[in-house]
């Protein structure tokens, strides 16, 4: 019996529905909330809309048209060659930070550079044990030069700082691509393959002994697949003979911030640093 009517009636709550489905609702307008607060503050202020039409030929010759998230996202076929490291440097040279930055330059290697604001290198220890390396930058990032300086960033440095207890300055922090895609979009093949090279030479010139790839696209292209996250998060892998340990972006966490989901990342956190402090 429905406690408030008296009758047998299902209760009703959110615009005249039963309360099991108006509770359901609540929570997708929760959730739908959170991502448009989370597009907001990453610049993104609209969406192209769906086009049924055929491309033009022009389109079609400038626009890669991927097979698979992994191979738009830049990310070779298992087997596939690397790209080669940095030829700032002498062969088995470690190269500097400052290097690979001025071998970069201001650059227009791939059409990223017309929208963006300036460029997002990297920040951080150049000996840290531990690198953090994300998909590519957003709209805070690209205002100010620095990688994971949002709300995600805010997350992510109090994951490092709070949780692991090591101030962010120890860690090093870098994306995949230095510019941002127009709308937060995940990075295309050509992109990353202009950038590859530097990602590599910052890893060479970190020497991290543990990585830690954030969320499922920058895994995705450091291991060469399309992955999914939910699934490999908390396992094992290497990149380039480094262990790397892929856990949820923090972008993920803000959006399905359960006690689940921080637990997760908190256990991958705690057991990439564990490594990195037995390897040192």
């Amino acid at each position: 019996m429905n406690a408030r009517t008296g009758s047998n009636a299902p209760a009703r709550g959110l615009s005249g529905l039963p309360e099991d489905e108006s509770a359901a609702v609540a929570d997708l307008l929760r959730d739908a909330r959170a991502w448009l607060q989370e597009f907001a503050e990453e610049g993104v202020t609209s969406f192209a809309p769906h086009s049924h039409a055929a491309p033009s030929a022009r389109t079609q010759a400038q626009t890669p048209s991927p097979a698979s998230d992994a191979e738009s996202a830049g990310a070779a076929p298992p087997g596939a060659g690397q790209p080669q490291i940095f030829a700032g440097a002498a062969p088995g040279e470690r190269p500097e930070l400052a290097q690979v930055r001025e071998q970069l330059g201001e650059c227009t290697r791939c059409p990223l550079c017309e929208e963006r604001t300036q460029i997002v290198f990297g920040e951080g220890n150049p000996d840290a044990g531990l690198m953090f390396i994300g998909e590519g930058p957003g709209e805070q990032e690209d205002l100010s030069g620095r990688p994971f300086v949002g709300r995600a960033g805010e997350l992510l440095t109090a994951m490092i700082e709070r949780g692991l207890e090591i101030p962010r300055a120890e860690v090093y922090i870098c994306n995949i691509v230095k510019c941002r895609p127009p709308g937060n979009r995940t990075p295309l093949a050509n992109e990353v393959a202009a950038c590859r090279p530097f990602l590599d030479a910052q890893i060479a010139a970190v020497q991290p002994r543990v990585i830690v790839a954030l969320g499922k696209p920058a895994t995705s292209l450091l291991l060469g697949r399309d992955i999914a996250i939910t699934r490999l998060r908390g396992q094992w892998h290497e990149y380039r003979g480094i262990p790397l340990m892929p856990t949820f972006h923090p972008a993920f966490i803000l959006r399905q911030y359960t006690a689940q989901n921080r637990k997760l990342v908190w256990d991958d956190l705690r057991a990439a640093l564990q490594r990195s402090r037995e390897a040192q």
